[in-house]
């Protein structure tokens, strides 16, 4: 990376991590792009040149997100069917991401841990609307890579079908009144066997 890059990565970083840290302490409706521009010591149109939103100030992992569903995919151990290992990367990712160490560890330059970040995306209905949004625009990559590994077409509606369902599992699961995991079990053995009904109407 050179100089020039590093100088764009380090600005990004800045204003996020700026962002996060008054989102936090302030609430996300009450903190202004200005006020995030100002506390990272740039204008605020610089601040839309990296992030063209309030909330894409939130989550910036958009690319990353998509290279480790592909990877899930055809990174998979052998013998592992697609819905299983789909399953255990949302699981890891969407459902329990402290385990992963995703946000798990307290950031050194917000003082803000994965709890917080948590706490402040799911008690901010944009964030938690924008967060979903962009996790679904993963669907058509995610369809490709499956079509990809069975050998199917690149419009496979199977695939795209399987897409759809296992990303839209995790918002299933975190809605679930009681235990998220295993709403996310139900969904994915559903993806995995079909519906099989234990008897039929006579």
């Amino acid at each position: 990376m050179g100089r020039r890059e590093r100088k764009k990565a380090a600005t990004r970083k800045a204003l996020a991590d700026a962002a996060l840290r008054l989102f936090i302490e302030h609430g996300y409706d009450a903190v202004t792009l200005h006020d995030v521009a100002e506390a990272a010591d740039v204008s605020t149109t610089t601040l839309l040149k990296y992030f063209p939103s309030k909330e894409a100030l939130v989550f910036d992992e958009e690319a990353d997100q998509e290279a480790a569903l592909v990877s899930a995919v055809r990174d998979r151990a052998p013998g592992t069917t697609i819905p299983q290992a789909l399953r255990a990367h949302v699981k890891r990712v969407r459902i329990r991401p402290a385990d992963s160490g995703a946000h798990s560890d307290t950031d050194t330059d917000t003082g803000t841990g994965y709890g917080d970040f948590f706490d402040l995306v799911v008690n901010t209905p944009a964030l938690s609307d924008y967060g979903h949004r962009m996790w679904m625009r993963r669907q058509d990559a995610l369809a490709r890579a499956i079509a990809a590994d069975t050998g199917a077409p690149s419009d496979d509606l199977r695939s795209a079908a399987l897409a759809r369902f296992a990303l839209e599992a995790s918002a299933f699961a975190r809605a679930a009144a009681a235990d998220a995991e295993q709403a996310l079990d139900a969904a994915f053995d559903l993806l995995e066997n079909g519906w099989s009904a234990t008897g039929s109407r006579a």
